[in-house]
């Protein structure tokens, strides 16, 4: 056997190898199907889907389904339980009618601040109502990337200082009771609406009005069909981004704690960029023509916090757990 011969042959032969493993390593990749309503074309969603699935790299094969095209908004969550749908990034009311005492977490100016909130969620007062959480519903939550401050964005040019201004108003508020009565408590008249229908349901005037992060204001193109932002800040909004418990355990520890690590990673990443958005959009929304102004925040904040506090909802809240989160 001639030496070229001989090469070929441990060539031809470790190109196999290699082969083989790659092709055994993306059998054994796990499959992660996600759902976010999120659209694709959203920049948030490129966080994801180059920030999150590049970290993930090779060890998970990992498909994101955008803006809803896999699963109805507000259905991530049964999805998940059914085995339907094995991640997502959920909103917080999406737990109401299982863990009641969750809606705490979506009540309006709950936090003083982003700080405030990060706070909160990086300490263990919030330990306990994780548990829960995860026990009542078969999850695994993983991290819980900040969306964005919601303020009010409206038709028309009534100037809106007080809750009493909304009155009347016909404010879209995703479909849920914690969402409607958000809306209620923020004084206006909630209408339950899904996101893909929000711009249509604006540029027909079906709707007066919505809420939403900056960001997503001008993803969705809402400054398009509307004519002001009212920066109230009543929400400073995070996402439940979470596993099934059932792909969880399906893991390996080591894939746990890449996915765990590829988590942590996004919450970070999806907030550096939604605050940076933050900062920058008020002069893009003037520049297009909309109003944008401060309201009488005092007075949102008194009357939404009183009426959450005299309402079943605070029922449900755990002993102590708002005193702990103010005193943060």
């Amino acid at each position: 056997m001639t030496l070229e011969k001989g090469l070929g042959g441990i060539v031809t032969a470790a190109f196999i190898g290699i082969t083989a493993a790659a092709t055994a390593l993306a059998q054994d990749a796990p499959t992660l199907i996600y759902s976010d309503t999120v659209a694709a074309a959203d920049p948030r969603s490129a966080v994801l889907d180059e920030g999150f699935a590049g970290c993930l790299g090779a060890a998970f094969d990992f498909t994101p389904y955008h803006g809803a095209t896999l699963v109805k908004q507000g259905t991530e969550l049964t999805a998940m339980q059914r085995g339907n749908l094995d991640m997502a990034n959920l909103a917080i009311f999406d737990f109401y009618n299982q863990v009641p005492e969750a809606s705490i977490l979506g009540t309006a100016y709950l936090f003083r601040d982003v700080d405030h909130m990060r706070k909160v969620y990086d300490s263990d007062v919030l330990d306990g109502l994780v548990a829960t959480m995860e026990d009542k519903t078969g999850i695994k939550i993983l991290a819980w990337p900040y969306i964005g401050t919601r303020h009010v964005n409206i038709r028309g040019d009534k100037t809106i200082m007080t809750p009493a201004d909304l009155a009347g108003i016909k404010l879209r508020m995703p479909g849920g009771e914690g969402w409607q009565f958000l809306g209620e408590a923020l004084g206006a008249n909630p209408t339950p609406l899904a996101f893909t229908e929000v711009y249509t349901a604006l540029q027909t005037g079906a709707i007066d009005g919505q809420d939403n992060p900056l960001p997503t204001d001008k993803s969705m193109k809402f400054y398009e069909v509307t004519d002001q932002i009212v920066l109230t800040g009543h929400r400073m909004s995070n996402n439940v981004f979470a596993v099934s418990r059932s792909k969880w355990d399906s893991l390996t520890a080591d894939q746990q704690q890449t996915l765990q690590g590829c988590a942590d990673q996004f919450e970070n990443d999806m907030a550096e960029f939604v605050l940076t958005q933050e900062e920058e959009l008020r002069s893009f929304f003037e520049d297009e023509g909309l109003k944008v102004y401060e309201p009488d925040t005092a007075a949102f904040r008194d009357h939404v916090l009183g009426v959450y506090k005299t309402s079943k909802f605070s029922d449900d809240w755990p002993e102590g757990l708002l005193e702990q989160i103010n005193g943060l």
